[in-house]
């Protein structure tokens, strides 16, 4: 994930490090933020964004984990309609000083483990860290109910017809068994 330092983004949050005991924060994008989240990810809308996230610090290391719940529509990847989806996902962020992370660095990470996010050590923004989470959560590929009979009006074949056993068939095609 990028660098997180609290700069203008769209959904900014900004936590003071030396200020922000540990805890339950509830965050809630606004209609205009939403609406800059929509254009910053190629939206038709962004209805809703918002999560509850627990702070946990250690040190300059502030682990943030708890619950992302947005509703966005977005345009079918194959016949443009617009597709409403609802997603609520855990999200678990680390964010660590510059200098103390190193993305070079070989590491074997589970599927529990935190995303690093570098900071200034004084402030981090955990706003932009659940827009990057939202952006994760976007399928680029999503396609709706119509998206078959898109395929077909454009010409496109699908895989049972163009695949290694489509050749098969056909040439079985001519023959008794």
């Amino acid at each position: 994930m990028n660098d997180n330092t609290a700069d203008h983004t769209e959904f900014s949050r900004p936590v003071e490090r030396a200020r922000m005991g540990d805890g339950l924060r509830h965050l809630v994008a606004d209609a205009n933020e939403r609406a800059a989240l929509a254009r910053r990810f190629g939206l038709v809308s962004v209805d809703r964004l918002d999560a509850n996230i627990t702070l946990d610090a250690q040190g300059d290391v502030v682990t943030a984990t708890g619950t992302m719940r947005a509703d966005f529509v977005q345009s079918c990847a194959v016949s443009g309609d617009d597709l409403p989806v609802s997603v609520e996902e855990p999200v678990a962020f680390r964010f660590v000083p510059h200098g103390t992370y190193h993305p070079d660095e070989e590491v074997e990470l589970s599927e529990d483990d935190c995303d690093s996010i570098e900071y200034n050590g004084i402030a981090f923004d955990l706003g932009e860290a659940i827009a990057q989470g939202l952006a994760l959560a976007i399928d680029p590929y999503a396609t709706g109910p119509n998206a078959d009979q898109a395929r077909k009006d454009a010409g496109l074949l699908d895989e049972s017809q163009t695949g290694p056993f489509a050749a098969l068939a056909a040439l079985k095609g001519g023959k008794k068994d």
